[in-house]
């Protein structure tokens, strides 16, 4: 489910004092139930998963769509990435996240993590168009039964006017074609560890 900004804004994340000049562009509620643990599962799970990050057609087609004209414009070079025209967003930690856990980096898709907590996880990734972090949060559910599950952000700087114009250009094939197939395949991986794992 789609979230309100303020969903994101209003928690005392970390990520706040880090990235204040990022945009909230999407925040979504994961099918993720569990305990007040848990986001290192939901981590691990996310950024190992095997296969398609994205298992639809639409998804899929959309994704090498993307590609393909970032080869033609040449929008993904190395050079424009993290390190190259944007500085990591590891510079800017306070010594206490800089020295914690630094958590995974992504598997199949080109997000490098910045820190992880008990309870949230934030990756980077940059090209020509944009700087964005994927930011994952462990959250009490609001019937306040003691549940928890998890809650993911899109925060994003884009790069200019190209940046800009790229960023609204995609965004109804991310709201029809990536989010709803991507939410729908960490609900499906969920359950299966948990129905592995014995949990209930």
């Amino acid at each position: 489910m789609r979230l309100p900004r303020t969903a994101h804004t209003d928690r005392p994340w970390r990520i706040h004092a880090i990235a204040g000049d990022f945009r909230v562009e999407d925040v979504w509620d994961l099918p993720t139930p569990g305990g007040p643990d848990d986001l290192a599962l939901l981590v691990e799970q996310f950024a190992n998963g095997k296969g398609d990050p994205v298992p639809s057609f639409l998804g899929r087609a959309l994704f090498a769509i993307r590609w393909k004209l970032g080869a033609l414009f040449g929008w993904d070079e190395p050079a424009d990435g993290v390190g190259g025209r944007v500085a990591t967003l590891r510079d800017r930690l306070p010594a206490d996240l800089l020295e914690g856990p630094r958590g995974p980096d992504l598997a199949s898709l080109p997000f490098t993590s910045v820190y992880q907590t008990h309870d949230e996880w934030a990756a980077e990734s940059a090209n020509r168009t944009m700087h964005g972090v994927l930011h994952m949060g462990w959250v009490p559910d609001a019937d306040g039964a003691g549940g928890y599950h998890g809650q993911m952000t899109v925060l994003v700087k884009p790069n200019g006017l190209l940046g800009a114009v790229y960023m609204a250009g995609i965004k109804p094939f991310r709201y029809l074609g990536v989010y709803p197939a991507l939410i729908r395949r960490i609900g499906r991986d969920w359950e299966a560890r948990r129905a592995g794992s014995g949990a209930v």
